[in-house]
């Protein structure tokens, strides 16, 4: 399934984010920071990273139940499909 790019470009931001950070880690264990320090930015990309995907599983979960039989199941909000799955993690 193809997910469309509009509803997608907070996805794009959070991932742009999080390659942000990635450089910042990248940097911090260069510069030998400390250890504590680079798990901690180190854990938030790895938040970012899993908030996009869970973002991108969201929207198609919520286009899978759109184009469902039971029209009444379309206007199931994305938020709550995503705070949903994200107890799973």
């Amino acid at each position: 399934m193809e997910l469309e790019r509009d509803s997608l470009a907070d996805v794009v931001v959070r991932l742009k984010r999080a390659q942000g950070q990635l450089g910042g880690v990248i940097q911090m264990i260069e510069n030998e920071r400390d250890c504590k320090d680079v798990i901690t930015q180190l854990a938030a990309v790895s938040r970012a990273l899993d908030r996009a995907g869970f973002k991108i599983i969201a929207t198609g979960l919520e286009r899978c139940v759109a184009q469902g039989d039971d029209p009444a199941q379309a206007a199931v909000d994305r938020a709550q499909l995503e705070k949903l799955f994200l107890t799973l993690a």
